[in-house]
């Protein structure tokens, strides 16, 4: 059986690590996994840490790290922002693929034109967890709390700034960018950005971008930038 992964808050430097109780229970009731049976523990921040079951307790199990692995970060660093949606459930589906794919950082926007601003961050930080567990990573993404989107606009420090709207300016493909190590690109709301919103970007050094002849929804457009920036 391949070792099972699970995500704890962070590592001490005791080598005994008590799970929490959700972890325990998956841990001893659905795997029931036996003493000295092993399992992987990351913190999502780049250590992966195999660790030998000392005591199988379903709320409180007790297990000994036996081995420590740090993984350095490889690829480039992007960030997406996009606005939240109407729909909580394709937000959460884009947040679900976006950490598959491997995206280092998300920002929730919320533009002039967002119809939504409830935001359950520890539901939606959930979501990014499982989706890094799913996939075998150990890096989480950055999750930001929602922000204006004018704020992430004048305070972006990426290299590459990229902005996906659906004016009729002149626009680069946005496979025009790829293979860049730092670029961050913004995904509008259901009604894109205002005018305003996208005369900002362009005056602070964001370039516009197409995704497509296809017009898509935000969650569509930000998993298709997604794929596109980690390619």
């Amino acid at each position: 059986m391949e070792t099972p992964i699970f995500f704890i808050e962070q590592f001490s430097e005791e080598n005994l690590i008590t799970l929490s109780e959700d972890t325990s229970r998956h841990v001893v009731q659905v795997l029931r996994m036996q003493p000295n049976e092993k399992l992987q523990l990351t913190d999502g921040a780049g250590n992966l840490n195999t660790a030998e079951i000392i005591d199988p307790h379903k709320k409180k199990a007790t297990v000994r790290l036996v081995d420590k692995t740090f993984i350095p970060h490889k690829g480039a660093k992007i960030s997406i922002g996009i606005s939240l949606l109407k729909n909580s459930s394709r937000f959460e589906w884009f947040l679900e693929k976006a950490t598959e794919i491997g995206i280092t950082e998300i920002h929730s926007l919320l533009c002039r034109r967002t119809e939504k601003q409830h935001f359950r961050y520890d539901r939606m930080n959930q979501i990014l967890i499982s989706a890094m567990l799913q996939s075998k990573q150990v890096w989480l993404p950055v999750l930001h709390e929602p922000t204006p989107a004018d704020e992430v606009i004048r305070n972006s420090s990426y290299s590459t700034k990229l902005i996906a709207h659906c004016g009729n300016e002149i626009k680069k493909p946005l496979t025009d960018f790829m293979k860049q190590s730092s670029v961050q690109i913004l995904i509008g709301p259901e009604g894109d950005f205002t005018k305003e919103e996208i005369e900002l970007s362009i005056n602070t050094n964001f370039e516009p971008v197409t995704l497509g002849e296809n017009r898509l929804r935000t969650e569509t457009a930000g998993v298709v930038a997604a794929t596109i920036l980690c390619l």
